[in-house]
């Protein structure tokens, strides 16, 4: 079941996140540390209404926030449709010890139906360089790769932005 996160719940959050900072660090991907993702940014996740927990068998395998605020570092990418009516992906996360049993595309799949459901034009997102597991989730799901931003805390190599264009409007089609 995906829904809502509860307050109560960002402390399971944060050690999931850190799990998963673990696991990602041994693979020599140094995408997350321990400055971020932290329980300062789920908190406002929260406060926005914008956090989702995927819950199983009552223990909390996965969260993703869904957004429609645009990050001041996805200013300088061309993205393919206009700025109003998007929806933003960040801190997707399954558990390690849950990873590779369609869990991640289950809340992506939650988090594309929303942004269906409010008419967006499109979904945004980015993803660490050296992930190329998460590239390939993503391209396979048909998003376009458009340019690299920067998170300067988190690692010294670029973060690749994403988007799924969901619906053409005669604006768009101008642009593309």
């Amino acid at each position: 079941m995906i829904r809502k996160a509860l307050s109560s719940e960002i402390p399971l959050i944060v050690e999931l996140t850190k799990a998963c900072t673990q696991k990602m660090t041994s693979e020599g991907i140094f995408q997350w540390n321990e400055h971020y993702p932290n329980k300062e940014v789920f908190q406002k996740d929260l406060e926005r209404d914008e956090l989702y927990v995927l819950i199983s068998e009552n223990e909390l395998q996965g969260c993703i926030t869904i957004s429609t605020l645009k990050d001041e570092e996805y200013e300088s990418i061309p993205w393919l449709t206009p700025d109003y009516c998007t929806i933003y992906i960040h801190r997707l996360a399954i558990h390690p010890k849950f990873q590779h049993q369609g869990l991640a595309s289950q809340l992506m799949d939650f988090a594309e139906n929303i942004a269906r459901e409010k008419k967006a034009n499109s979904v945004r997102l980015d993803t660490f360089s050296k992930n190329k597991r998460n590239q390939k989730f993503y391209e396979a799901r048909g998003y376009a790769k458009l340019g690299n931003i920067s998170f300067p805390k988190q690692s010294e190599f670029p973060f690749y932005c994403y988007e799924l264009v969901l619906k053409i409007n005669a604006i768009t089609k101008n642009i593309l």
